[in-house]
């Protein structure tokens, strides 16, 4: 595979450097602190998110580090102590991180990721944590809605020329794989990460000759296996799919398809399908293209538009209609040189904005004999389900909303990821990454799977733990 590793630890907000600065000129350079990544809404107000980006976190913690260069650079800026600079030529990861795999269905409010390190450590790595894990679960997330509006048609990722720069559009087309597209047209993706590389033509291709028959039959005795044409450079159903028949048919080439980029979709594919079936060449497949997602696919399919595959692009790459992920890293709890562990919480006027605090570990509850998902709940780290029990759950907000769980089981979602500086977990292929994402959608009853005014799933406090935050909150409010 190709190596696209690069010295990225200046990516960082400014701000990550002045507060390392000045925790290291102060007496608390060496205190132990928690931080949690977590998101507050799922995209285009769906039921659920994907997490995804973590195996590029792990490169990025791996390779940490301070060159001369930037060394150079920070002292330029005149305002970092020299004590600081000579820190930062050994600065190196040494602490120790949790997260949710790659590929599992996640929800507002639970961490996706749990770091505790040496507040320096900590507090420098959030910038690019956030952009991985914010911009790969964005896309995801958009896939998965894409894949399934497609019921079971193969989807195509067709976004780089229109992805925000090309990390975009190789970490993008990542991202859209594990979501459960089947192929994208970014080669390099192909040779980094192994995702299939597909494509065939443009309309450039059949304007390069002097007739439309002439370039595609060059193109299909070229590429007799890959025999894909596009058929709307000039009239889709006057010239374009007659001359593709003729062109199939002289050739011997029954495994072939043919792509519509523009037009009335339903209409058109209809007519489409009803000649290529007349000539015969009922195997055909009928691409398409053109800004598609997955609101526009559901209404083809169930307007009855003869389509066997298509292709994204712009509005899957950027997720053009929720760009924004709004994941968020904020600490929730100090550690105490005796080892004790002291919550840290967030209050804001905005409810939305108040944080759950401590050190903590998400549980999934499933039904053991559906294996459905019936809720997800967040305790403090030392408690422990016991699932050959009953278990009573609440809504954190209403808490007269109980809820009893009986004969479920209770899997643990956050894993160590590294230990004192050290991986510790051994990182799934991105196929396994796919299959995960597959099983976790499925494991979701379809009411929380509705792209309209999804079930609301839950994801609960535990007892111990809501007492802990209301507890905090009402100590706030009484200092006011």
């Amino acid at each position: 595979m190709k190596d696209l590793k690069r010295n990225l630890t200046m990516l960082c907000d400014y701000y990550e450097l002045t507060m390392a600065n000045g925790y290291f000129n102060s007496d608390i350079r060496n205190k132990i602190v928690y931080f949690d990544v977590f998101y507050r809404d799922n995209p285009d107000n769906g039921g659920y998110a994907i997490a995804a980006g973590l195996e590029q976190v792990v490169e990025y913690i791996n390779d940490l580090h301070f060159d001369e260069g930037d060394i150079e650079y920070l002292r330029s800026k005149g305002c970092f102590s020299e004590g600081f600079l000579e820190y930062l030529k050994e600065f190196k990861f040494s602490g120790d991180i949790w997260a949710i795999p790659e590929g599992t269905v996640v929800f507002p409010g639970e961490p996706l990721m749990i770091v505790r390190a040496p507040v320096i450590e900590a507090q420098f790595i959030e910038t690019y944590v956030l952009m991985m894990i914010n911009h790969q679960s964005l896309i995801a997330t958009k896939a998965a809605r894409i894949t399934r509006a497609a019921k079971g048609r193969a989807i195509s990722e067709f976004g780089s020329r229109r992805a925000q720069g090309a990390d975009a559009a190789i970490l993008g087309a990542r991202a859209a794989y594990i979501g459960g597209c089947g192929a994208t047209a970014c080669t390099i993706v192909d040779e980094a990460y192994g995702v299939p590389a597909t494509g065939t033509m443009a309309h450039s291709w059949i304007q390069m000759f002097d007739s439309e028959y002439e370039a595609f039959k060059t193109y299909c005795s070229i590429y007799p296996n890959n025999a894909t044409l596009l058929i709307d450079t000039y009239n889709a159903l006057e010239s374009g799919v007659p001359n593709a028949i003729r062109v199939f048919k002289e050739l011997g080439i029954t495994k072939c398809g043919v792509r519509l980029d523009s037009g009335d979709v339903t209409y058109l594919t209809k007519k489409i399908r009803k000649m290529l079936d007349n000539a015969g060449l009922t195997q055909c497949k009928i691409i398409v293209s053109n800004s598609m997602d997955e609101y526009i696919i559901r209404e083809l399919i169930r307007q009855g538009a003869e389509i066997d595959a298509f292709g994204v692009g712009e509005r899957l790459i950027t997720s053009k209609s929720d760009p924004v992920f709004g994941g968020v890293y904020k600490v929730c709890a100090i550690e105490n040189e005796d080892g004790t562990i002291t919550p840290k919480i967030k209050i804001s006027e905005n409810v939305g904005k108040i944080t759950t605090p401590h050190f903590k570990k998400v549980y999934r509850l499933r039904g053991r004999e559906t294996g459905k998902a019936e809720a997800d709940l967040i305790c403090v780290y030392d408690e422990v389900v016991d699932d050959t029990e009953p278990l009573e759950i609440f809504d954190p907000e209403h808490t007269w909303k109980r809820k009893k769980l009986e004969n479920f089981t209770a899997e643990e979602l956050l894993v160590p990821i590294f230990k004192n500086g050290e991986l510790v977990y051994k990182l799934p292929t991105i196929e396994q990454i796919r299959e995960r994402c597959k099983n976790e959608i499925e494991g979701m009853w379809d009411e929380v799977r509705r792209f309209s005014n999804p079930h609301n799933y839950y994801v609960d406090l535990s007892q111990k733990l809501w007492q802990i935050k209301h507890d905090m909150i009402s100590e706030y409010r009484n200092k006011k």
